[in-house]
């Protein structure tokens, strides 16, 4: 049932956000889709980092103007095609059906010019396989999926694949493991920007149980990976 005190926290939230964010630089956050991109892989990020409007000012990127289906079938219609997207100062690509993109040189090549001027890249899932592809995780530590890992790591040598992990940084490369992990991600990104506070009071508002722990990750046990 609905109560005044529900909404009375969540503008108290709201209004505790802007003023944690006030001296916030305004950053363009791209996230890339494309057809079979994983619903939550997008969205699960996109709300936590999206709650930091108007400090960050999330835009949807694709080849094409779409509409573009997930994986799980609802479409999105991309706010920019790669050759009209603005200035992108963060970077998320999400995991899903990544083989077409895996072998498109114009995606592999967005990837690639954005990433080296983008602040902080960030991959969810078997997103990283799609940035990998591009050799931008070369000598890097990076995750990824757990019931994907044995096949992405042997496609990827030259990477430093961390099989325990929740999400892994390495300088401004953000990965996370499967699907959900992207949320923790997301949040350890915010608090790298804005301070923990930040990331906090997002996490409360969204009502999510925040693991602050990267190294947390019983995925790996289950999916039979060691250390």
């Amino acid at each position: 049932m609905f109560r005044m005190s529900d909404n009375t926290f969540r503008v108290d939230a709201r209004e505790e956000m802007r003023a944690l964010l006030a001296e916030f630089p305004q950053r363009t956050l791209g996230a890339l889709v494309f057809p079979g991109f994983q619903a939550l892989d997008l969205w699960g990020p996109l709300e936590m980092l999206g709650d930091c409007a108007p400090a960050i000012r999330p835009v949807l990127v694709a080849s094409g103007l779409g509409p573009i289906a997930s994986a799980q079938g609802p479409r999105v219609v991309p706010d920019h095609v790669f050759d009209d997207a603005p200035r992108l100062d963060l970077l998320l690509v999400p995991g899903g059906d990544v083989g077409t993109s895996k072998s498109d040189e114009t995606t592999l090549g967005f990837i690639r010019e954005r990433a080296l001027d983008a602040e902080i890249v960030m991959s969810v899932c078997n997103g990283a396989d799609l940035v990998a592809q591009t050799g931008l995780l070369d000598g890097r530590r990076a995750t990824t999926n757990k019931s994907l890992f044995r096949d992405i790591s042997f496609s990827h040598p030259g990477v430093q694949w961390v099989a325990r992990a929740r999400w892994v940084e390495d300088g401004k490369y953000s990965t996370s493991s499967g699907v959900s992990a992207g949320i923790d991600m997301a949040l350890a990104v915010i608090a790298k920007l804005a301070g923990d506070r930040a990331a906090d009071t997002i996490a409360r508002y969204t009502e999510y149980d925040r693991h602050r722990d990267p190294d947390w990750d019983p995925f790996a046990d289950l999916n039979g990976l060691g250390a």
